[in-house]
């Protein structure tokens, strides 16, 4: 069984932030730690007091984090940034709710003596002698102190306190990670029982010492059980103060999931539950399930003889009478009814993600979307709403589709970003002031402006529909089946003439306005820039997304609502909209082997390369000079096999680290090199010598997203360094931790555990279906009431219809009969569940309660 826990962090927008600029305003971004580690950084909104980020973060970390803090900075060109206030969330009060954090929070002032980060490493004993009690204060060592000078380090000593004595260590001079190693011996004094506190400081010869941090114990501690090991530095007890909102507000979302993962067959009747919501039992041939199934042929990836596709049924009863019955009552329905409309996005990447893991994607979606367009009755309203198939098919595609997205738009969305054009076509908003940046002839007028902007929104335009119409065979083929399902689904429900164009719509809705156009409006949350566009290339992008909108919406809406304004570019989106039509027929033109049978544990196949780019590189080399010049420039490659890399992407000779040897990767200190953004990757060689290269990238983002490729490229590597030197060996010694020794252990802890969550990580079905398994237990007492029978109640057939207008709206006494039996099933899974997690919670309290000789 393995714990796991990690944080889902979406920092959404600012408001009322103070102006740190001379302009009036500001150029906000945030920093998120993770106990005073980076582990993400927004992009900066430029020109804004009330920014909106939207992004969002899955964080793996360890089980024993402490607290979450969230920075708000104003970036500066010139000079340091200005820090505007944070936010600090403890461990508990995350854990608190469930459902976690969703609110305003308002800004605190930043206090650096409340900024303590590091550990410190003590042995406490009570000693007792003719002249009474004594206590000896082992202070040992130090670790990821805060760098409080200019280098980068600290010149830290410690100051102990027991009642009314004190004593100091030496002061290490130039570093995060001192070695004392001195006994203090104090003697208690008359009086009542004191407690011991540590106290840490950066000494400096002009001004005052800075605080570093401190722990303190309690008297009954040191009577008891006197402390031995590492204890966590925290700053003096005082409260945070609000700023009351003179520095602005953050509105944040937040949840933590701690869970531990059972092993797999534990989860296997509630994967068997939801998997029949979808198949049907296999041993059932003539079930209801099974029989819509039978009906219409359909491209999926399940293996021959798993359903029987193509057989003849010779008397069918209407789709919709059949689902009509079956819609509610199977264990998906009721999944589905259980969970809130701001819960589903999370529940259908949970759920897309297990049947990708069990390979059953197609079916999956399918399911969903013939439940949505039996429920529908005008085609006007198909898949408006944010029901369970809209989400998942929303989730799907960016699960599988976020390498073709690139491959399509990037291209362009460059050319915007770089060439920073003004386009407006809105009289309202247009500024003539800018015109001079247009190249035209005669005096500027709103007719130039409009005329100039229309040729920029084709120029760009053009490029993007003959991507998206040229993209046919670069679409993976799972998404082309489920779009090949959608298309058939709604064809056999709209069967008329004049719903011609539904099957269509029903595509383009997901394909255009729920992947193509939103990526073009926020590139950054797709991944397509590393920034946000200033306000300008937003406008324009905004622009080019609406008119990507309505071909997707097959123009249908052109001349009608509000923005008569874009008329001009009517014929250009009407030229598009006949090569989108015939784009789409061609994308569900697609046989079903093509898709891979058989259960898909990864999206990504170990040769393929899951991240890339330009890195500085340095090897470690015995010279005691490293110098910044020691980095060389090359362009990488990362796969699950290897990490290789070249002078271009064009050479042919790489050279290439293989990923089974890897054994850390870490950040290091600025003050190794007296560069930021470096980080090491340990590797062991077959004679089991260890070798360090550093590698600096650009950023703190794509820092921390090489990071974590690369420790989830290596996590299955056995013997993983515990420990490593966050410094460089140089003028022979650690710059982190001053030892001398070239093989002297590590000063600082690893962090193999802390990675980011994307598209590329690998399926873990157990994991997705425990935390279904969370989702369920969460809305178990409403399951109870809305779907249990109650043995004191009439359950005959006429009581049952009566009830079945509360359950569900006009389902009939069978329907609510297997509402019933699915609701009981759900529950028996459930209560199974509990039994095992309780009885391996059981287990690991034995087990520590034995300790280490329990097992």
């Amino acid at each position: 069984m393995a714990k796991s826990s990690s944080l889902n962090v979406r920092v959404v927008e600012g408001r009322a932030l103070p102006a740190k600029d001379v302009s009036g305003s500001s150029d906000p971004y945030c920093i998120v730690k993770v106990d005073d580690e980076v582990v993400a950084r927004t992009a900066t909104v430029w020109r804004s007091l009330s920014p909106f980020w939207g992004e969002e973060y899955t964080i793996h970390l360890p089980l024993d984090f402490h607290h979450l803090a969230f920075y708000v900075l104003d970036e500066d060109t010139v000079g340091h940034d200005d820090i505007i206030g944070k936010i600090s969330l403890s461990r508990e009060a995350i854990a608190a709710d469930p459902r976690g954090i969703d609110s305003w929070i308002n800004l605190s002032r930043v206090d650096p003596d409340a900024e303590v980060q590091g550990e410190i490493c003590l042995d406490v004993q009570m000693l007792e002698d003719a002249r009474g009690r004594c206590l000896h204060c082992h202070v040992l060592q130090a670790r990821d102190l805060a760098p409080r000078d200019i280098t980068g380090t600290s010149d830290p000593f410690a100051r102990v306190f027991w009642g009314s004595q004190s004593l100091e260590t030496s002061t290490i001079k130039k570093t995060r990670f001192p070695h004392w190693d001195e006994v203090l011996e104090l003697r208690e004094m008359p009086g009542a029982p004191a407690p011991l506190r540590v106290e840490l400081w950066d000494w400096d010869m002009v001004g005052k010492n800075d605080f570093l941090g401190m722990v303190e114990f309690p008297p009954q501690v040191l009577q008891q059980n006197a402390p031995s090991g590492w204890f966590r530095l925290l700053p003096f007890p005082r409260a945070e103060e609000d700023s009351g909102g003179t520095l602005g507000a953050l509105r944040l979302k937040v949840r933590l999931i701690e869970d531990r993962i059972l092993p797999s067959r534990y989860y296997q009747p509630l994967t068997e539950l939801l998997m029949e919501s979808v198949l049907g039992p296999a041993e059932v041939g003539a079930s209801i399930l099974q029989g819509i199934w039978m009906m219409a042929p359909r491209a999926s990836g399940i293996p021959p003889g798993a359903l029987a596709l193509g057989s003849q049924d010779p008397g069918p009863p209407p789709l919709s009478a059949v689902l009509a019955q079956e819609d509610a009552a199977s264990p998906l329905a009721v999944l589905e009814e259980l969970t809130l409309g701001d819960c589903r996005q999370d529940l259908a990447t949970k759920l897309v993600k297990l049947f990708l893991g069990q390979g059953r994607a197609g079916p999956f979606l399918d399911y969903l979307t013939r439940r949505e367009v039996t429920r529908t009755t005008d085609p006007n309203t198909l898949f408006r709403s944010n029901s369970l198939a809209s989400k998942a098919m929303e989730q799907f595609m960016k699960l599988v589709g976020m390498p073709y997205l690139h491959e399509v738009l990037k291209p362009v969305i460059n050319r915007v970003f770089e060439e920073k054009k003004y386009m407006e076509l809105d009289p309202c908003k247009m500024d003539l002031g800018r015109t001079r940046r247009i190249s035209f002839k005669g005096a500027p007028s709103e007719e130039h402006v409009r005329d100039a902007s229309l040729g920029l929104l084709t120029g760009y335009l053009g490029p993007i529909v003959e991507a998206i119409v040229g993209s046919v065979g670069r679409c993976p083929p799972a998404m082309r089946l489920a779009f090949k399902q959608l298309h058939q689904c709604v064809e056999e429900r709209f069967p008329q003439a004049e719903h011609e164009d539904v099957k269509y719509l029903a595509i383009s809705g997901f394909l255009f306005l729920r992947f193509f156009a939103p990526a073009i409006l926020t590139p950054k949350l797709f991944d397509l820039r590393d920034q946000h566009a200033d306000p300008q290339t937003s406008r324009s992008l905004l622009l080019l997304a609406k008119a990507v909108q309505s071909i997707g919406n097959l123009g249908q809406q052109l001349g009608q609502g509000k923005e008569l304004w874009m008329a001009p570019l009517h014929p250009f989106l009407q030229q598009s909209i006949s090569r989108v039509r015939h784009f789409l027929d061609q994308l569900v033109d697609v046989d079903e082997e093509e898709e891979a049978g058989g259960p898909a544990r990864a999206l990504v196949a170990p040769s393929v390369i899951v991240r890339e780019g330009y890195l500085l590189k340095r090897k470690e080399e015995p010279a005691s000079l490293a110098t910044r010049f020691a980095f060389k420039k090359r362009y990488f490659w990362l796969s699950g096999e290897t990490l290789s890399y070249s002078k271009s992407p064009e050479w042919q000779m790489r050279s290439s680290i293989p990923v089974s040897r890897i054994r850390a990767v870490e950040r290091v200190d600025e003050g190794a090199f007296q560069l930021p953004h470096v980080m090491q990757v340990v590797t062991q060689d077959p004679a089991s010598v260890l070798h360090t290269t550093y590698l600096q990238c650009k950023n703190v983002n794509e820092l921390n997203q090489w990071l974590s490729a690369l420790r989830k490229a290596s996590a299955p590597n056995p013997d993983k360094l515990a420990a490593c030197h966050p410094g460089a060996f140089r003028s022979s010694r650690w710059t982190c931790c001053l030892q001398a020794e070239r093989s002297a252990a590590g000063c600082s802890r690893t962090h193999s555990a802390v990675t980011l969550g994307d598209w590329s990580d690998p399926l873990d079905p157990d994991a997705e279906i425990q935390m279904v398994y969370r989702r369920l237990l969460l809305g178990r007492d409403q399951l109870r009431m809305k779907f249990q029978e109650d043995p004191n109640t009439d359950s005959s057939p006429e009581a049952d219809a009566e009830k079945s207008s509360g359950a569900t709206e006009g389902a009939c006494p069978n329907a609510l009969a297997r509402q019933r039996e699915a609701a009981a099933r759900l529950l028996e899974v459930l209560e199974d569940l509990d039994r095992a997690h309780e009885e391996f919670q059981q287990r690991e309290q034995q087990k520590a309660a034995l300790g280490p000789l329990g097992h």
